[in-house]
């Protein structure tokens, strides 16, 4: 069988694409690789992963890709490094994000859970979820 390498992209859909174009570019500091409003925005999150934020109104046109969208929240986890999980609190409360829980995970990773400006659960989550997982492994 063929090999899936990893996850290129996560989507996320919103109808403010400039309040989330601010939120993950300048309070999440994530490089905003293309925007073409009112359809969408693009954020690199590493050399191998991109986050995508749709307008779901324009995307459930017909179009070139397949139509796509979603009602309700989404969610996207992003990886931080264990030792600026507290310069992240301190970041995200300076920025006025309240924090909607924190989770200490039995791997011994950590999870800070928050809300983009469209109702995402958004989770920066430190290194070691999801390491030593295989299939078949107990959840």
């Amino acid at each position: 069988m063929p090999k899936i390498l990893h996850v290129l992209e996560t989507c996320l859909y919103a109808r403010d694409l400039a309040a989330m174009d601010t939120f993950y570019g300048q309070v999440l500091g994530l490089s905003r690789m293309t925007a073409e409003y009112p359809r969408h925005v693009f954020f690199y999150v590493s050399d191998t992963s991109v986050l995508l934020i749709f307008n779901p109104d324009e995307t459930s046109k017909k179009q070139d890709v397949p139509a796509h969208g979603s009602t309700g929240p989404g969610h996207v986890a992003m990886a931080i490094e264990t030792d600026e999980l507290n310069a992240w609190r301190d970041h995200l409360n300076t920025n006025g994000v309240p924090i909607e829980r924190e989770i200490t995970w039995g791997d011994g990773s950590r999870s800070i859970y928050f809300r983009d400006p469209a109702g995402n659960s958004t989770e920066l989550v430190t290194r070691g979820m999801w390491r030593n997982r295989r299939p078949g492994d107990e959840a």
